[in-house]
């Protein structure tokens, strides 16, 4: 790796919510906090819950796919997660892990890997776009999964081309939190 590994993670036994992300970026790799920067504070806008909550860890699970932050690329974005993390750690982990009620997988990534241990592959082909359109079929079941779009400010374009994501899925994410964290 291209720095000291520090992973970052957060669960406990009670929490009944996951946030499956990606993997930390370079400023919640300094802070060793996770989603202590500009897309935190968007998620949990679009979560409607405030910083003590969403790092409650009796609550709220955090479980990035890459614990460590894994670089810059040429241009300077973030490398995807390191697959050798999920490998080694995310089944065992996830079979010692509470059982959530929800997840919010949030990116490709996570949204392959927790569809697929839930025995609801998501298509090769398929699209972050068109996975996270689909989110009226998989937030029912147990857990729900609500697929997401990274916070992230690059995804402001596709935030804009999509009102339906702010109109009809934040609404029902902000519930399905509540039920989740209550």
């Amino acid at each position: 790796m291209p720095h000291e590994p520090r992973p970052v993670l957060r669960v406990t036994p009670t929490a009944r919510l996951l946030i499956a992300s990606q993997a930390p970026g370079a400023r919640v790799h300094a802070s060793g906090l996770p989603f202590d920067d500009a897309s935190g504070d968007r998620l949990r806008q679009w979560m409607n819950v405030s910083r003590d909550i969403f790092y409650d860890e009796t609550r709220v699970a955090i479980i990035p796919m890459g614990f460590c932050f894994p670089g810059h690329d040429d241009h300077k974005g973030d490398l995807p997660p390191r697959s050798e993390c999920r490998a080694a750690w995310h089944d065992d982990l996830l079979r010692a892990a509470p059982r959530f009620d929800c997840i919010l997988a949030i990116g490709r990534f996570a949204q392959n890997y927790h569809f697929a241990r839930l025995g609801r592959p998501l298509a090769k082909a398929a699209t972050l776009d068109e996975t996270v359109r689909r989110w009226r079929e998989f937030a029912h079941g147990t857990p729900q999964i609500m697929a997401l779009p990274h916070p992230s400010w690059r995804n402001s374009g596709w935030i804009k081309r999509n009102p339906w994501f702010e109109s009809d899925v934040l609404p029902v994410l902000r519930l399905k939190v509540e039920e989740a964290i209550r």
